[in-house]
């Protein structure tokens, strides 16, 4: 007996050696990639100012992290550059929630009622194929130059695909378990939500980390046309007036600010797989 015990802990440290192991090696090769992606950036900012520095490249133009820095601190110490920060960030909430929360509403419309979405299916094809910068001339005429009309052109750009893909993923719900819920006595309404929800939060939270960077997007074509603040108004301000630091500078903080937005998207997909 004693015997049997020794060889099922024996086993037992194996496995966990094994498991140390594999930790060990994922968490290596994680920190690695880091590395890589910090020597990347760090290469590029290093050659993009040498480059300006010793005009290979026309700093003018392309403007230099130097300068970009400086534009920082003097837009910043005036609060201006925070004002656009702000503006650009609200837009983008309100529109990422309404994204969400329309896309989802009909996209439960559709699968309750399938009528309805064979009518429909083939207009909300055509409309997220559609280019939505096309669009927005027509909602400045409809809706005046304000925020109303960029919030509705970026909840544009990303709702119908946001609706084609909830439903298709409703759809695609395993029919043994509605069939379970029918057996059991229950309504449709039961199915929806005890199945065809429930089973399609991953892909919602998964889509809702792609939305949050088509709702930015949709901000900044927004911004472009219909704006007096925000950072897609600086864009288009610097570039008319050849401020080019603010052009450069406004960029830098979209990438800032999208990948911000999706990391805290990521992290509640982590919380809520764990």
């Amino acid at each position: 007996m004693s015997g049997k015990r020794k060889k099922v802990s024996s086993e037992g440290l194996n496995i966990s050696a094994a498991q140390k192991a594999y930790v060990r090696k994922h968490v290596l090769q994680k920190r690695r990639i880091r590395i890589y992606q910090f020597i990347i950036l760090v290469s590029f900012i290093l050659l993009w100012e040498v480059t300006t520095y010793y005009d290979i490249v026309n700093s003018f133009v392309f403007s230099s992290p130097s300068r970009v820095t400086k534009t920082f601190i003097e837009m910043a110490a005036s609060g201006q550059l925070f004002y656009h920060i702000g503006i650009t960030l609200l837009e983008t909430i309100i529109s990422f929630a309404l994204v969400n929360i329309l896309g989802l509403l009909v996209a439960v419309i559709l699968w309750w009622n399938e009528s309805v979405s064979k009518v429909l299916e083939p207009y909300f094809i055509v409309l997220n194929s559609l280019p939505k910068s096309a669009l927005a001339p027509v909602f400045i005429v409809w809706l005046g130059n304000n925020m109303k009309t960029i919030i509705v052109a970026a909840v544009s750009v990303a709702v119908f695909g946001s609706v084609i893909t909830l439903y298709s993923n409703f759809k695609s719900v395993e029919e043994d378990k509605i069939k379970l819920i029918y057996t059991l006595g229950g309504k449709k309404r039961d199915v929806l939500s005890k199945v065809i929800l429930p089973s399609n939060i991953p892909s919602i939270i998964s889509l809702m980390k792609v939305n949050i960077g088509l709702s930015l997007v949709g901000v900044i074509i927004g911004e472009f046309l219909a704006a007096k603040a925000g950072l897609g108004y600086l864009i288009i301000y610097g570039s008319q007036v050849f401020k080019l630091d603010w052009v450069i500078l406004s960029i830098v903080i979209l990438c800032i600010m999208a990948t911000g937005l999706y990391k805290l998207l990521a992290f509640f997909e982590k919380k809520y797989t764990r």
